[in-house]
């Protein structure tokens, strides 16, 4: 029986020996929340010119005695040339204008009264250079970075793309992705049920854990519990897919073929085994041309907490994408703890009133119990201690 790996041991070895996928240049609308992989820089000065920051008047300031101001033109978003050298005098403009040429104050138009062909400052305005002006430039300056290879494309950075005329993006390309749900027990979701059977569902849970993070090139299939029906499933996926993601089959039963079926199709074992609760079986390998295997337990609690912890984190890394460390919450409880192995379990993170965010442990009979999930936001990691964790322990969370 090969020798238990530490958690940290199965990340690094995992994260070192994964690919990547190379990158893919497609039309702006395409990207959304596709990873960067190209460096963004400013098309010019933002904003591009003095931008008006309120409907009403633009005038001189001067002393700023003045009360009444001649109406000399306007000048609406979109449009320019207006220019006013009469300190007397004002021009209309509107939200996102250009400045007029020669102002250097923008009056809100709810502050004046329009009286004919001329505007009166109400009683208790009191104007300053520069107010309600937008200064060209002060948001950035023409080929400044503003993004860099590495970021999810959200609102935000499609608003940046967009506004410099990023028509076509730089962006990682999605690997494609076979999970394969393992065993003889398991029947589809619309399938009636023989007795000893239960329905397949890590499968699309897994689906929609990747899903969820840009992963969504993916494909469900099925094995039994058969030596030859597993190799040639596999082989066939071997030749199609970049990523395998196998659930059961992989412990050390009289039925559990993967590892096997993987050695002989020529899938190097990286590791087999780790030292944690639950999801201890848990294999990963790479394939001859470079293929990604994730052979995950068949247990819905084991090959969730492998899953975001180790399967997730690889891919997005392999992908290019540049991710914050996981957070650090504080249990809200005490919960158990093994002597040597690391511990994951499900909790219900809140924040108190200074925002301190807090874990109540939600922990599950067995690792076959996944009902309760839906009323957890994800997983905490306890280090292997010979005494249970108490309350205000601090862990580091992964998210579903």
């Amino acid at each position: 029986m090969s020798e238990l790996s530490s958690v940290g041991e199965a990340d690094q070895r995992i994260r070192a020996r994964m690919p990547t996928f190379g990158s893919e240049r497609l039309p702006l609308d395409a990207v959304m929340g596709r990873v960067l992989r190209q460096d963004v820089y400013a098309e010019r000065d933002q904003p591009p010119f003095d931008r008006v920051m309120m409907d009403g008047i633009a005038i001189i300031l001067g002393n700023g005695a003045l009360r009444v101001f001649r109406l000399a033109g306007s000048q609406l978003a979109g449009m320019s040339g207006q220019a006013l050298d009469d300190p007397r005098g004002c021009i209309e403009v509107t939200t996102g204008a250009m400045l007029p040429c020669g102002c250097d104050c923008v009056i809100p138009i709810e502050q004046t009264r329009r009286d004919g062909e001329q505007y009166v400052l109400l009683e208790g305005g009191a104007p300053t250079r520069h107010q309600c002006i937008h200064p060209q430039g002060s948001d950035c300056r023409e080929g400044e970075a503003l993004l860099t290879p590495g970021v999810r494309i959200r609102a935000p950075e499609m608003a940046v793309l967009a506004a410099n005329g990023v028509a076509e993006v730089e962006v990682a390309r999605v690997p494609s992705v076979a999970i394969i749900a393992t065993g003889d027990e398991l029947a589809g979701v619309d399938q009636p049920l023989a007795r000893g059977q239960i329905r397949r569902s890590n499968d699309r849970a897994l689906a929609t854990a990747l899903a969820a993070r840009g992963f969504g090139d993916v494909v469900l299939t099925q094995v039994a519990d058969d030596l030859a029906a597993t190799k040639a499933k596999l082989a066939g996926l071997l030749a199609t897919k970049q990523v395998l993601v196998l659930s059961g089959g992989v412990s050390v039963g009289q039925r559990d073929y993967v590892p096997e079926a993987l050695h002989a199709l020529g899938v190097e074992k990286v590791l087999h085994r780790i030292a944690q609760r639950p999801g201890k079986p848990m294999w990963f390998g790479i394939g001859p041309q470079g293929q990604v295997v994730f052979a995950l337990p068949g247990n819905p609690l084991s090959a969730l907490v492998c899953a975001v912890r180790y399967m997730l984190p690889a891919l997005e890394q392999a992908i290019g994408l540049v991710s914050a460390a996981p957070p650090q919450v504080a249990l809200a409880a005490g919960t158990i703890t093994h002597p040597s192995l690391t511990c994951f379990v499900p909790v219900r993170v809140h924040h108190d009133a200074a925002g301190r965010a807090w874990a109540q442990p939600v922990p599950s009979p067995t690792s076959g119990d996944f009902s309760s999930l839906p009323r957890t936001h994800g997983i905490v990691e306890l280090a292997p201690a010979e005494t249970a964790a108490p309350a205000g322990t601090v862990a580091v969370f992964h998210s579903w």
